[in-house]
């Protein structure tokens, strides 16, 4: 089982796990043309693709998903009121492509299973999702704006795990973004900061989990290296240490990431 974030921030995400058989992108909020170099550094054309997950319909999560769906006929899977959402912006996609997944329910890909799973942000239907193969699990958490019991059960005993850490809650609030914008990031629906995501990565840690990336960080609010210390910290202070317990890396914005196999 293979994992690569391709880009992973507030401008855009897109992130490919595969076997030997399937391979599949969860997000396309990209230009299908940056996807298809990420792919290509992965030794990967897109008719090698088997679908394409969607976790709801902001542009930084769908912007390359039609374009790609359109050129190499992949099957977009997303949730009912997120498709709704969705539809207009992508433009023209063929009925066959056009797929449903439900919350808490597996959807098979060959040998992938995926299972969706609710997430709490301002979007239609949004969704984090879980895939298995065999004893295998990756798992895919961003966009959320609170920790809800759900989502804890759900990033519990995966090998890789992307966890969102968008900001810094002293950077957002001193930053220029307005104050309504101020309050829709740090809202119940918004986004995670570093220190949620290390509190939750200190709660859910097993010995079970191998490698996790942090993602989906603001270019405004946080940075890397302030994103890796403050989790690092704080797990640190749970007695997990990085580089002995787990692995941790940071997903690239506008490149591919470390590649993980398991």
């Amino acid at each position: 089982m293979e994992f690569c974030t391709i880009a992973s921030g507030s401008s855009g995400n897109c992130t490919y796990i595969g076997t030997d058989y399937t391979k599949i992108l969860i997000d396309a909020g990209i230009s299908g043309k940056k996807i298809e170099e990420g792919l290509a550094n992965l030794k990967l054309t897109g008719d090698k693709i088997d679908a394409l997950f969607i976790t709801h319909e902001h542009v930084d999560h769908i912007k390359g998903a039609g374009i790609l769906s359109r050129r190499f006929d992949i099957p977009i899977f997303a949730t009912p009121d997120t498709w709704a959402a969705m539809e207009e912006g992508l433009g023209r996609i063929a009925p066959s492509n056009k797929r449903i997944v439900y919350a808490d329910e597996v959807c098979a890909v060959n040998d992938l299973c995926v299972k969706p799973f609710r997430i709490p942000h301002d979007a239609a239907e949004p969704v984090g999702y879980n895939v298995f193969s065999g004893e295998k699990k990756i798992t895919l958490a961003t966009d959320i704006g609170h920790v809800t019991d759900t989502i804890r059960e759900s990033i519990e005993d995966s090998d890789v795990l992307l966890l969102e850490a968008n900001h810094d809650v002293e950077m957002l609030k001193k930053g220029g973004y307005p104050w309504s914008l101020k309050q829709r990031i740090l809202g119940e629906n918004g986004h995670l900061s570093n220190h949620t995501a290390g509190r939750l990565l200190a709660e859910v840690m097993t010995g079970k989990m191998k490698y996790v990336f942090l993602g989906h960080l603001s270019e405004e609010n946080n940075n890397p290296h302030l994103a890796y210390e403050t989790v690092e910290e704080i797990l640190r202070n749970n007695r997990i240490e990085v580089g002995t317990h787990v692995k941790m890396d940071m997903a690239s914005r506008f490149q591919n990431g470390v590649k993980v196999e398991l």
